[in-house]
């Protein structure tokens, strides 16, 4: 019942932070990591708090494994924002999911995880930092960071967040 209930949000977090590759293949991994450290959950946290936190670390060690042999595409149109907006086309919506996509991917992977855990996760500054065990500072760098690099892109501009290199994050 668990799993049943956070299915969907650990999918739409294993979707950004893959880029959409091997989205199944994150998201039932980090499923079973739950259920193998259910023992571990000690209840500091809230449930969803520590879902998320195993979630991005099973896919961070996904993305660090993919890294390492050769890959292939894997295009999710559906997508784990559900419904269409009414009156858009879908060539539109994929077209629009696919760029924040695209975007997301050229982000450092702190920065991401940051963006993906409060925009799409929902959760609060001190929820994400607990997640990922840095201060709310940090959080609020990389969060800061993320976005504008993320409107630079989508707005026409990537070049200006090039300046932003996976590197430049060092504990802030």
């Amino acid at each position: 019942m668990l799993l049943r209930r956070h299915h969907d949000r650990i999918r739409a977090i294993c979707h950004r932070l893959g880029g959409g590759l091997e989205v199944q293949d994150a998201t039932q991994e980090a499923m079973v990591a739950i259920v193998r450290g259910l023992h571990s959950f000690d209840g500091r946290s809230s449930f969803s708090t520590w879902t998320h936190r195993v979630t991005v670390n099973t896919c961070l060690d996904q993305h660090r494994r993919r890294s390492r042999r050769p890959q292939t595409a894997e295009i999710d149109l559906a997508g784990p924002e559900g419904p269409r907006a009414p009156g858009r086309l879908p060539d539109d919506i994929v077209s629009d999911r696919l760029d924040i996509d695209r975007a997301l991917a050229q982000l450092p992977t702190e920065q991401r995880v940051a963006v993906v855990l409060r925009d799409l996760g929902d959760l609060g500054y001190a929820e994400i930092a607990e997640a990922l065990g840095v201060p709310i500072g940090t959080v609020r760098s990389r969060l800061a960071r993320g976005r504008a690099a993320l409107a630079d892109h989508l707005g026409g501009n990537p070049e200006s967040s090039a300046d932003v290199s996976p590197t430049s994050d060092h504990g802030t």
